[in-house]
Protein backbone atom coordinates (compact mmCIF):
# COMPACT_ATOMS: atom_id res chain seq x y z
CA UNK A 1 0.00 0.00 0.00
CA UNK A 2 1.38 2.96 -0.45
CA UNK A 3 2.18 6.16 1.84
CA UNK A 4 -0.90 8.24 -0.07
CA UNK A 5 -3.24 5.84 0.29
CA UNK A 6 -2.21 4.99 4.61
CA UNK A 7 -3.09 9.36 4.60
CA UNK A 8 -6.19 8.83 3.08
CA UNK A 9 -8.51 5.86 5.43
CA UNK A 10 -11.89 7.44 3.70
CA UNK A 11 -13.82 5.29 0.78
CA UNK A 12 -14.54 6.76 -2.17
CA UNK A 13 -18.35 7.12 -2.29
CA UNK A 14 -17.96 4.14 -5.26
CA UNK A 15 -15.42 1.94 -3.23
CA UNK A 16 -17.21 -1.29 -1.63
CA UNK A 17 -17.36 -1.10 2.02
CA UNK A 18 -17.01 -4.08 4.14
CA UNK A 19 -18.29 -5.16 7.53
CA UNK A 20 -16.11 -6.22 10.42
CA UNK A 21 -16.63 -9.75 9.38
CA UNK A 22 -15.72 -9.99 5.76
CA UNK A 23 -12.27 -7.51 7.51
CA UNK A 24 -11.78 -10.67 9.58
CA UNK A 25 -12.12 -13.26 6.42
CA UNK A 26 -9.99 -11.10 4.19
CA UNK A 27 -6.65 -10.80 6.64
CA UNK A 28 -7.91 -14.57 8.60
CA UNK A 29 -4.42 -15.95 6.41
CA UNK A 30 -2.11 -13.26 8.05
CA UNK A 31 -3.56 -12.93 11.31
CA UNK A 32 -5.56 -16.06 12.25
CA UNK A 33 -5.80 -14.68 16.16
CA UNK A 34 -7.34 -11.06 14.97
CA UNK A 35 -10.70 -10.65 16.51
CA UNK A 36 -13.60 -8.25 16.63
CA UNK A 37 -12.86 -7.50 19.48
CA UNK A 38 -8.85 -6.50 18.90
CA UNK A 39 -10.51 -4.65 15.61
CA UNK A 40 -12.67 -2.42 18.14
CA UNK A 41 -9.70 -1.73 20.28
CA UNK A 42 -7.53 -0.84 16.97
CA UNK A 43 -10.82 1.79 16.64
CA UNK A 44 -10.24 2.86 19.75
CA UNK A 45 -6.81 3.91 19.99
CA UNK A 46 -7.51 6.02 16.57
CA UNK A 47 -5.39 3.35 14.62
CA UNK A 48 -7.92 2.91 12.06
CA UNK A 49 -10.97 4.95 11.56
CA UNK A 50 -13.86 3.21 9.60
CA UNK A 51 -16.98 4.35 8.36
CA UNK A 52 -20.50 4.37 10.08
CA UNK A 53 -23.59 3.16 8.57
CA UNK A 54 -26.97 5.61 9.98
CA UNK A 55 -27.43 2.65 12.05
CA UNK A 56 -24.29 2.23 13.46
CA UNK A 57 -22.42 -0.10 11.80
CA UNK A 58 -18.65 -0.37 10.89
CA UNK A 59 -17.70 -0.11 7.47
CA UNK A 60 -14.33 -0.93 6.12
CA UNK A 61 -12.63 0.46 2.85
CA UNK A 62 -9.51 -0.94 1.24
CA UNK A 63 -7.16 1.72 2.96
CA UNK A 64 -8.85 0.71 6.41
CA UNK A 65 -7.83 -2.74 6.14
CA UNK A 66 -4.44 -1.61 5.09
CA UNK A 67 -4.13 0.31 8.17
CA UNK A 68 -5.19 -2.31 10.31
CA UNK A 69 -2.37 -4.95 8.26
CA UNK A 70 -0.09 -2.18 8.83
CA UNK A 71 -0.96 -2.08 12.66
CA UNK A 72 -0.35 -6.10 13.03
CA UNK A 73 2.50 -6.21 10.87
CA UNK A 74 4.60 -3.94 12.93
CA UNK A 75 3.07 -5.84 16.07
CA UNK A 76 3.87 -8.73 15.15
CA UNK A 77 7.12 -8.44 13.01
CA UNK A 78 8.82 -5.51 14.97
CA UNK A 79 7.00 -5.53 18.32
CA UNK A 80 6.50 -1.92 18.30
CA UNK A 81 4.20 -0.85 20.91
CA UNK A 82 1.01 1.39 19.87
CA UNK A 83 2.34 4.34 20.86
CA UNK A 84 5.05 3.69 18.04
CA UNK A 85 2.82 2.76 15.43
CA UNK A 86 0.41 5.96 16.47
CA UNK A 87 3.09 8.14 15.72
CA UNK A 88 4.37 6.35 12.51
CA UNK A 89 0.59 6.79 11.22
CA UNK A 90 0.05 10.49 12.66
CA UNK A 91 2.67 11.63 10.65
CA UNK A 92 1.79 9.61 7.04
CA UNK A 93 -1.71 11.40 7.81
CA UNK A 94 -0.09 14.82 8.24
CA UNK A 95 1.81 14.32 4.80
CA UNK A 96 5.29 13.67 6.16
CA UNK A 97 7.30 10.69 4.98
CA UNK A 98 8.94 8.75 8.01
CA UNK A 99 10.56 5.76 8.30
CA UNK A 100 9.42 2.53 9.22
CA UNK A 101 10.06 2.59 13.07
CA UNK A 102 12.12 -0.69 13.60
CA UNK A 103 13.38 -1.02 9.70
CA UNK A 104 16.29 1.17 9.72
CA UNK A 105 15.41 3.07 6.72
CA UNK A 106 16.12 6.89 6.04
CA UNK A 107 14.21 6.72 2.83
CA UNK A 108 10.94 8.10 1.70
CA UNK A 109 8.56 5.25 2.51
CA UNK A 110 6.63 4.73 -0.87
CA UNK A 111 4.69 1.79 1.04
CA UNK A 112 4.18 1.19 4.59
CA UNK A 113 5.07 -2.12 5.79
CA UNK A 114 5.44 -5.47 3.44
CA UNK A 115 3.12 -8.48 3.84
CA UNK A 116 5.24 -11.32 5.49
CA UNK A 117 6.21 -13.54 3.91
CA UNK A 118 5.74 -17.48 4.20
CA UNK A 119 8.33 -19.70 2.94
CA UNK A 120 9.13 -23.33 2.53
CA UNK A 121 11.50 -25.23 4.45
CA UNK A 122 13.91 -25.65 1.42
CA UNK A 123 13.36 -22.10 0.76
CA UNK A 124 14.27 -21.11 4.31
CA UNK A 125 17.21 -23.29 4.06
CA UNK A 126 18.50 -21.79 0.44
CA UNK A 127 17.89 -18.34 1.41
CA UNK A 128 20.37 -18.88 4.13
CA UNK A 129 22.57 -20.87 2.51
CA UNK A 130 22.51 -23.47 4.83
CA UNK A 131 22.30 -27.44 4.84
CA UNK A 132 19.43 -29.24 5.33
CA UNK A 133 21.06 -30.97 7.97
CA UNK A 134 21.73 -27.58 9.72
CA UNK A 135 18.33 -27.11 9.58
CA UNK A 136 17.66 -30.59 10.97
CA UNK A 137 19.67 -29.97 14.05
CA UNK A 138 18.39 -26.54 14.33
CA UNK A 139 14.70 -28.27 14.63
CA UNK A 140 16.44 -30.83 17.28
CA UNK A 141 17.83 -27.83 19.55
CA UNK A 142 14.24 -26.43 19.65
CA UNK A 143 15.81 -23.30 18.10
CA UNK A 144 13.37 -23.15 15.61
CA UNK A 145 9.76 -24.86 15.64
CA UNK A 146 8.92 -27.05 12.59
CA UNK A 147 6.08 -25.88 10.83
CA UNK A 148 4.14 -25.90 7.10
CA UNK A 149 5.48 -22.44 6.62
CA UNK A 150 8.53 -19.81 8.23
CA UNK A 151 8.88 -16.27 8.19
CA UNK A 152 12.13 -14.07 7.72
CA UNK A 153 12.51 -14.75 10.89
CA UNK A 154 13.39 -18.07 10.60
CA UNK A 155 15.89 -17.03 8.26
CA UNK A 156 17.47 -14.80 10.27
CA UNK A 157 18.00 -16.99 12.62
CA UNK A 158 19.62 -19.99 10.39
CA UNK A 159 21.44 -17.69 8.97
CA UNK A 160 23.43 -16.63 12.32
CA UNK A 161 23.39 -20.64 12.82
CA UNK A 162 25.62 -21.10 9.61
CA UNK A 163 28.14 -18.36 10.62
CA UNK A 164 28.09 -19.96 14.16
CA UNK A 165 28.67 -23.38 12.77
CA UNK A 166 32.22 -21.83 11.06
CA UNK A 167 33.15 -21.19 14.78
CA UNK A 168 32.71 -24.50 15.21
CA UNK A 169 29.44 -24.00 17.51
CA UNK A 170 26.82 -26.03 16.42
CA UNK A 171 23.09 -25.96 17.59
CA UNK A 172 23.11 -28.70 20.07
CA UNK A 173 25.43 -26.27 21.86
CA UNK A 174 22.63 -23.89 21.97
CA UNK A 175 20.51 -26.03 23.44
CA UNK A 176 20.23 -23.68 26.94
CA UNK A 177 18.92 -20.72 24.55
CA UNK A 178 14.78 -22.21 24.57
CA UNK A 179 15.29 -22.87 28.21
CA UNK A 180 16.55 -19.70 28.91
CA UNK A 181 13.61 -18.02 26.79
CA UNK A 182 10.65 -20.61 28.43
CA UNK A 183 12.14 -18.54 31.94
CA UNK A 184 12.15 -15.24 29.92
CA UNK A 185 8.29 -16.23 29.01
CA UNK A 186 7.04 -16.90 32.37
CA UNK A 187 8.39 -13.88 33.64
CA UNK A 188 6.22 -11.83 31.31
CA UNK A 189 3.27 -14.02 31.74
CA UNK A 190 3.84 -13.47 35.48
CA UNK A 191 4.44 -9.48 35.33
CA UNK A 192 1.65 -9.46 32.87
CA UNK A 193 -1.12 -11.76 35.10
CA UNK A 194 -2.96 -8.49 36.12
CA UNK A 195 -3.61 -7.25 33.35
CA UNK A 196 -4.25 -10.61 31.60
CA UNK A 197 -6.95 -11.45 34.23
CA UNK A 198 -9.27 -8.74 33.12
CA UNK A 199 -10.20 -11.26 29.85
CA UNK A 200 -11.99 -7.93 27.74
CA UNK A 201 -10.38 -6.85 24.74
CA UNK A 202 -8.50 -3.76 25.91
CA UNK A 203 -6.67 -5.76 28.55
CA UNK A 204 -5.48 -8.58 26.02
CA UNK A 205 -4.32 -5.65 23.87
CA UNK A 206 -2.43 -4.13 26.47
CA UNK A 207 -0.75 -7.30 27.78
CA UNK A 208 0.39 -7.60 24.00
CA UNK A 209 1.88 -4.38 24.12
CA UNK A 210 3.36 -4.52 27.01
CA UNK A 211 4.87 -7.73 26.41
CA UNK A 212 6.70 -6.98 23.66
CA UNK A 213 8.48 -4.07 25.55
CA UNK A 214 8.98 -6.38 28.61
CA UNK A 215 11.41 -8.93 25.93
CA UNK A 216 12.76 -5.42 24.42
CA UNK A 217 13.94 -4.90 27.64
CA UNK A 218 15.13 -8.68 28.13
CA UNK A 219 17.35 -7.84 24.96
CA UNK A 220 19.12 -4.66 26.83
CA UNK A 221 20.04 -6.20 29.21
CA UNK A 222 21.41 -10.00 27.99
CA UNK A 223 23.26 -7.75 25.30
CA UNK A 224 24.87 -5.61 27.90
CA UNK A 225 26.13 -8.75 29.82
CA UNK A 226 27.80 -9.90 26.58
CA UNK A 227 29.41 -7.09 26.06
CA UNK A 228 30.54 -6.81 29.24
CA UNK A 229 31.82 -10.38 29.32
CA UNK A 230 32.98 -9.67 25.55
CA UNK A 231 35.60 -6.90 27.62
CA UNK A 232 37.71 -9.46 29.24
CA UNK A 233 39.09 -10.39 25.99
CA UNK A 234 40.47 -6.96 25.79
CA UNK A 235 42.17 -7.16 29.43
Amino acid sequence: MSARAARNPSASSSEALLSIGQVLARLANEFPELTNSKLRFLEEQGLVRPSRTRSGYRKFSAADVERVRVVLSMQRDHYLPLKVIRTYLADLDAGKDPAVPGSGAGDAVQSIIPVARRLGRDDVIAEAGATPHLFSDAVSASLIVPAESYTDDTVHVLRALVELQRSGIEPRHLRGFRAAAERELALIESALMPISRRGDAASRAKAQELSGEIARHFETVRGSLIRQALGRFSL
